[in-house]
């Protein structure tokens, strides 16, 4: 009987390699306005938001949304200020930039994102609100 070491080896190597790097992906859910409102109505310590522009914003968000803008150069910093351990509903206006930004999302270790893949657009569509900010 052959004694196999060391491809035993590269192969027990490459299993502790993906292991480690899949801890740091984020667990993402590709969700339906259905599915968000659902969720939202369940859990009031879902973090919702917004990575489209302070202007697309202000014209109309979701409901106690923040913005953190995915076209700011400091857009993974200021995710970095948020917790990682928390569940975030993120979207865009029809779902390009917020599929785009997954990637970011990932590397910065988020436990779990629920990614509202339809934005703004798929909201409204299905007949859910979207706050207007207060002019000043």
């Amino acid at each position: 009987m052959k004694c196999y070491l060391p491809e035993m080896a590269r192969l027990n190597l490459g299993l502790l390699f993906f292991l480690i790097c899949g801890l740091a992906y984020a667990d993402v859910t590709t969700v339906t306005v259905k599915q968000a409102v659902e969720r939202m109505k369940k859990s009031s310590e879902i973090i919702v938001v917004d990575i489209r522009t302070p202007e697309e914003f202000a014209k109309g968000h979701i409901k106690k949304a923040i913005n953190v803008n995915m076209n700011d150069k400091s857009f993974a910093k200021k995710l970095t200020k948020l917790d990682r351990t928390k569940t975030y509903l993120m979207y865009c206006r029809s779902g390009g930039r917020s599929t785009a930004s997954l990637p970011v999302w990932n590397r910065l270790g988020f436990k779990n994102v629920l990614h509202l893949s339809s934005g703004t657009l798929g909201w409204v569509r299905a007949g859910q609100p979207l706050v207007v900010a207060k002019k000043k």
